[in-house]
């Protein structure tokens, strides 16, 4: 059994150096989404002296290449550059969602309110809450990985614990969890934005809305806690045993006097501003229905759920600045906004290029043809909706693995996966939820995910020896039962036929 075991760790270490290698030899995101749009015109040039023809599913019109390596096609790339990237959907959307998010972490908001939950909970949930915060605090972008992790580390010494288990079920949260929240957060419209891009390959007027995947996610936001919970205390805690290191329990600073004044200041101006949206949906005339239908499904209120974030993000974040005495002026509040914006540079370059890839990608017809000849092969091999939505969900942890960026993953996968699953009568919103479980579970586990080194960081605090290999041993775990629970949540939902957010069924 000993050799066996031995064995198994060495052919571990061999698939996770290679995956390591490979990640490390990737270019920068951006660079390769610059490579793809190159590709794409010579790809263009290419099919169009080929034979190539389809049917397209909703005109029954003659679909062929488009030749963008022609003098026309290099005026189209000129003269729509700008507009290809002004009006690529995921930019406004993350930026004007950022804005509020912004307001909210420059206050001091959402640390104080991520003390508050953990300080608070009982000791027999702490893991649990731990795990929860972790998921939680995805709304508010990646400040779960360099506040709530070591808080986990802190809070599990502090227990009598091992602290590298505590470092392991925050990870867990924050990465592993990714996609599961109560709230809306930033990657809510900037994933629609990309699939309805995406879909306008098939229907030039189909519409994601950044809610689209709400339903599932709140399911997913326990199941994943509870999943993490027990991967904690069943599988981690007694595979690190008591911890021996020099490591000695720090006091956890409690919530200062003005911090709980601004949580009540927050408190009240949430509640003020979900009193707003309750007087603008309920009435059977709210004014944030649908003016002709009285609908909510296309509504004002779901069409505008960006602009809520922002508003609802800055109301609270202003009440607790101005509570907590973090906000004196105006300035402060803009300026909050601001330093946000300013972390979003490299975003914005890998923004322009994906822009770039998906217009020539539309405009060659490329991915119509792909998504048509796939789809064909894919109706050919009989398999069902339920197969090919976890087939998709591993390929999707398979590539994660590789590549860390959750958008620029969906931004090349999106345009080939999302026509494709159309044409086969499944809804973008079912793909994309099956995008985010496969991204989400390996996480944990991808080297070439931005913050793994700042986890392996925080793993050496405690444990000297520590390296990227402790870490994913420690967080593999997490992976197999998160991809497996997830999964299981998945084929449940779609048995059921229920939909996976508001006016988001799972069949065209």
């Amino acid at each position: 059994m000993a050799k066996r075991l031995a064995r198994l760790g060495d052919w571990t270490s061999v698939f996770l150096g290679t995956i390591e290698r490979v990640g490390n030899a990737l270019p920068h995101p951006a660079t390769i989404f610059a490579i793809l749009a190159l590709l794409t015109v010579v790809a263009s040039g290419v099919a169009a002296t080929m034979d190539l023809e389809v049917v397209h599913p909703g005109t029954g019109e003659t679909v062929r290449p488009a030749n963008l390596l022609t003098v026309a096609g290099f005026h189209r790339i000129l003269t729509e550059m700008v507009t290809n990237f002004t009006g690529f959907a995921p930019l406004g959307t993350v930026l004007v969602a950022m804005l509020g998010i912004g307001v909210m972490e420059a206050s001091g908001l959402i640390g104080a309110a991520l003390r508050m939950l953990v300080l608070s909970a009982p000791a027999r949930l702490l893991t649990f809450v731990i795990v929860l915060a972790g998921v939680l605090s995805n709304a508010a972008s990646e400040i779960g990985y360099v506040l709530l992790v070591p808080l986990g580390g802190i809070i599990f010494l502090g227990a009598g614990r091992h602290p590298i288990a505590g470092l392991a079920a925050a990870f867990a949260g924050v990465s592993g969890g990714y996609s599961a929240n109560l709230l809306l957060g930033t990657i809510d419209p900037l994933l629609a934005g990309l699939s309805e891009e995406a879909a306008h390959i098939v229907d030039a007027s189909y519409q994601v809305n950044p809610a689209a995947n709400y339903f599932f996610m709140v399911a997913s936001t326990f199941i994943v806690a509870a999943a993490g919970t027990w991967v904690t205390e069943r599988i981690v805690v007694p595979r690190l045993g008591p911890y021996e290191g020099a490591e000695r329990p720090a006091g956890l600073d409690r919530l200062s006097a003005e911090e709980r004044r601004g949580l009540r200041f927050a408190a009240v101006a949430a509640l003020a501003f979900c009193a707003f949206l309750l007087w603008g949906v309920v009435p059977a005339d709210g004014f944030l229905r649908n003016p002709g239908t009285g609908e909510i499904l296309r509504s004002p209120f779901l069409s505008g759920i960006v602009a809520f974030i922002f508003l609802g993000g800055t109301a609270v974040g202003v009440a607790y600045g101005v509570g907590a005495g973090k906000f004196s002026n105006d300035t402060d509040v803009m300026n909050g906004m601001g330093t946000t914006i300013g972390t979003l540079g490299t975003y914005l370059v890998l923004v322009f290029f994906a822009a770039q890839f998906v217009a020539y990608f539309n405009w060659s017809n490329l991915g119509l043809i792909v998504a048509v000849k796939g789809a064909d092969t894919l109706r050919a091999s009989g398999l069902g909706g339920i197969p090919l939505m976890l087939a998709f969900v591993v390929l999707s942890a398979v590539i994660n693995l590789v590549m860390g960026s959750a958008s620029a993953k969906w931004a090349v996968m999106a345009p080939v996966f999302v026509p494709m699953f159309m044409l086969l009568g499944y809804a973008p919103e079912l793909t994309q939820v099956a995008y985010r479980i496969g991204d989400s579970t390996t996480n944990v586990i991808a080297p070439m995910m931005s913050y793994f080194a700042l986890i392996v960081a925080f793993f050496e605090k405690y444990d000297k020896r520590s390296g990227i290999g402790t870490v994913v041993a420690t967080m593999l775990p997490y992976t197999i039962v998160f991809l497996v629970v997830w999964s299981c949540l998945l084929v449940a939902w779609m048995a059921l036929g229920l939909p996976v957010g508001p006016g988001a069924s799972l069949y065209l």
